[in-house]
């Protein structure tokens, strides 16, 4: 792993860097150096951080992670071959290696914090820099609770069709968003919504232990389906990627859970230990899926499964529980930047009753817009893999990689310089390619409907 892991830091949450004038000096460090910092990070912080712990921020991390993606990944494999094995691996080590780095750009100027994902590319590279940061972000901030909301309302859709419940899709889909105005309205910071990041992130294992378990069994059930495997496909490397992208995708949401920790030097170990449960879930799934269902592995994958078997009811039933869970930690994280922007949060100075109004008011707006997209665009693959190319390649990959070495410069070891170029090469062939793909099935799918 790259050596932003033997860094130390003068201040409390950077981790990596210690900042003098405008120019940074890497700090090596020895093991004495972790204890120490351990040791101090019970020390109050000054930068008006919270009272969240290590299991907050770990579950933040997993439930807004592993979601989705998670069952989306064997028919990535059927789009790429078994290559997406060594993808895999490489997009969890460079996940893991843009999370801290990302919170290290929080840090860039000596005392100061800096807010959100927007304000590292105003630091790094101007107005640009905001401009494209505040785009891949706002996209992406929308287009995960949207997609979330389609497979929400898409499962319950299918689960009652055959009974006095059956209702359609766009119907489900509204009466969801109105249900996740209460924990909306109810839950002012990230801090609050622990106990349903902690559900979601439970949930989402026992739908991958449904798959680990129930598609070998289907697939010895059935010997006479044939199963095509392959090593490689190039053709469906950058749609491949882009899915495993948005697997990984979440990370704009990251300045927030770190913000709400009370110990700011335990996110490395947080963003670490949750991007590895989620990367065990991803090969627990991908790799049974895939060789159960071959090139015809679906996305998600349950639908694979036997129709109307127990193991793909409850499967639906509990990831219908976690992207109904991991909305709100979407739709809060965008609607703590619009109220900071709007000047809502100030309690001191519009007094509760006010900002209450005002908190009311933008997350109505937020799961309105998110309702109207999750209506009318409801295909969840090519939905899925265009925010992974557009949004997450970006996101993930590119950009706290850049901006890191905007702020920092380039005195690093060669090895992690090499690391961050193999990167940014992945998140620019997934970027671009990925979103082809995914613009071309989407013109497939609404030519269909015509």
């Amino acid at each position: 792993m790259p050596s932003i892991f033997s860094r130390n830091t003068k201040q409390q949450d950077a981790g990596s860097v210690t900042v003098k004038g405008e120019k940074s000096e890497v700090v090596e460090t020895t093991i004495e150096d972790y204890v120490a910092e351990d040791d101090n990070s019970s020390v109050k912080n000054d930068f008006g951080h919270g009272t969240g712990s290590f299991a907050t921020a770990y579950f933040n991390v997993v439930c807004v992670v592993a979601g989705t993606g998670t069952l989306g990944l064997p028919h990535a494999f059927a789009g790429g071959g078994w290559l997406g094995i060594l993808i895999l691996c490489l997009a969890w080590l460079m996940a893991v290696y843009s999370g801290i780095i990302l919170i290290q750009c929080l840090y860039c100027k000596p005392g100061e914090r800096l807010h959100d994902y927007k304000q590292i590319g105003l630091a790094a590279y101007g107005w640009p820099g905001y401009l494209v940061c505040s785009l891949l972000h706002f996209l992406n901030l929308f287009g995960c609770p949207a997609l979330y909301l389609v497979l929400a309302s898409e499962n319950l859709h299918s689960l009652l069709q055959h009974t006095s419940g059956a209702l359609t899709r766009e119907i489900w889909c509204i009466i969801i968003s109105c249900a996740l105005l209460i924990p909306l309205f109810s839950f002012k910071t990230l801090k609050e919504v622990t106990v349903m990041a902690a559900i979601g992130a439970i949930t989402t294992m026992i739908a991958v232990f449904i798959v680990v378990i129930e598609s070998p069994i289907d697939h010895n059930r059935n010997p006479q389906r044939e199963v095509i495997h392959d090593g490689v496909i190039w053709t469906g490397f950058p749609s491949a990627l882009a899915t495993i992208a948005f697997s990984y995708g979440g990370n704009n949401t990251y300045p927030h859970v770190e913000h709400a920790l009370k110990k700011p030097q335990q996110w490395k170990w947080a963003v670490t230990a949750g991007l590895t449960t989620c990367t065990c879930l991803y090969f627990m799934t991908a790799i049974p899926g895939y060789w159960s269902y071959g090139r015809d592995a679906l996305s998600p994958i349950y639908n694979s499964l036997p129709d109307g078997g127990a193991a793909q009811i409850v499967a639906k039933i509990v990831m219908t529980i976690h992207v109904i869970l991991a909305i709100p930690i979407y739709a809060t994280s965008f609607a703590l930047e619009f109220e900071r922007f709007v000047r809502v949060d100030r309690e001191d100075k519009i007094g509760k009753y006010f900002a209450f109004l005002g908190r009311a008011a933008v997350r109505t707006a937020t799961m309105v817009i998110l309702c109207i997209l999750a209506i009318f665009i409801p295909y969840f693959d090519a939905f899925m893999s265009l925010i992974g190319a557009l949004c997450n390649c970006g996101l993930v990959f590119m950009i706290p990689v850049l901006c890191h070495l905007r702020l920092f410069g380039l005195r690093r070891p060669i090895y992690e310089l090499a690391f961050c170029a193999l990167t940014l090469v992945l998140g620019i062939v997934g970027c671009i390619f990925g979103s082809k793909d995914a613009i071309e099935l989407l013109i497939f799918y609404f030519g269909q409907e015509e």
